[in-house]
C-alpha cells in the first residue's frame, strides 16, 4: 500500500476497458471505510457510467475529455439529506442546516474520495481528481439531481489507464511537515522549499509557454486569479446556502 501511496499519479488519458463489477465493489466499500466525524458518515457517492450522463457532467467539467473516457465516475457528495431524514423518523430535530455541519460533511466525503483513490491505484487503476466539482456544483446538482442537505465537493475519474506519465514533483517533506509547534517560514527557507521545483525543465518551459517570469506568477495570473477566485467563492456560498447550510442563527 505504501507503493501505491509512493507512486501516484495523475492519468488523464484512459482505455476502454471497463471496471469489473467486483473491483468497483471493493473500491466503493473502501470508501465507506474511511475515518468519519462521530461515526455519522455524512456522504454520500454518485457512481455514474451511463454515457449521456457522463456527457452532462463533460460539459459541466469544462469539458475535459477523461470525463468521457474514463468508464466510472464518482461524484462524492457532502451530505446531511439521509442523515437528518433518519433523526426526524427517530422523533428528534437536527441541527445540521450551517456552515460547520457542510465543512464536516466535506471532510468526511474527502476522506472517503481517498481511500477510494488508493484502492484504485492499488487495483492498477487510474484515477484523477476533478476541481471543477466546487467550480461548477450548481450545474453538477442539476445533472445528478441532488436533493437539499447534500452538496458536491469532488469528484473521481476512475478507468485503466492509457499513459503513463512521469511521477509529479512534490514539495520536500521539510518543507510540509512542522514539529511540536508552527514553525513560520523566512525567505530563506522559502527558497530552499521551492529550489528544485523552480529549476525542474518542465517548470522553464512552463514559464516559456506562459510568458511570465517565474512558476509562482503562472498561479496567480494565468491558473488561479483572484478574480476567478472571487468569482467561484460567491457562487459556490451561494449553492452551500441554498441547499441549505448557512443558518447562522
Amino acid at each position: 500500500m505504501i507503493q501505491t501511496i509512493l507512486n501516484h499519479r495523475s492519468i488523464r488519458k484512459y482505455s476502454e476497458k471497463e471496471i469489473e463489477k467486483q473491483i468497483l465493489d471493493e473500491i466503493l466499500v473502501a470508501g465507506t471505510k474511511a475515518s468519519t466525524t462521530g461515526n455519522m458518515q455524512v456522504y454520500s457517492i454518485v457512481v455514474t457510467k451511463n454515457k449521456v450522463i457522463k456527457d452532462q457532467l463533460w460539459e459541466a467539467h469544462f469539458k475535459q475529455d477523461m470525463v468521457k473516457q474514463a468508464p466510472v465516475i464518482l461524484t462524492f457528495c457532502a451530505d446531511f439529506n439521509r442523515f437528518n431524514k433518519w433523526c426526524e423518523l427517530r422523533d428528534t430535530t437536527p441541527g445540521y442546516d450551517n456552515f460547520l455541519s457542510f465543512y464536516t460533511a466535506s471532510i468526511d466525503a474527502l476522506l472517503a474520495a481517498q481511500n477510494v483513490a488508493v484502492a484504485a491505484e492499488s487495483h492498477g487503476l487510474g484515477i484523477c481528481y476533478l476541481g471543477t466539482t466546487t467550480y461548477m456544483a450548481d450545474k453538477i446538482i442539476s445533472i445528478l439531481d441532488i436533493p437539499k442537505n447534500v452538496v458536491p465537493v469532488t469528484t473521481l475519474v476512475i478507468g485503466y489507464p492509457d499513459e503513463t506519465p512521469d511521477l509529479t514533483d512534490r514539495l520536500p517533506t521539510d518543507g510540509i511537515v512542522h514539529f511540536e509547534k508552527y514553525h513560520d517560514y523566512d525567505a530563506q527557507k522559502i527558497n530552499e522549499i521551492y529550489k528544485d521545483k523552480e529549476e525542474l525543465p518542465s517548470t522553464k518551459e512552463l514559464i516559456e509557454i506562459n510568458k511570465t517570469d517565474n512558476l509562482a506568477q503562472i498561479f496567480t495570473e494565468k491558473r488561479y486569479t483572484k478574480k476567478d477566485n472571487i468569482h467561484f467563492s460567491k457562487s459556490f456560498l451561494d449553492i452551500i446556502t441554498k441547499q441549505g447550510f448557512m443558518n447562522n442563527k
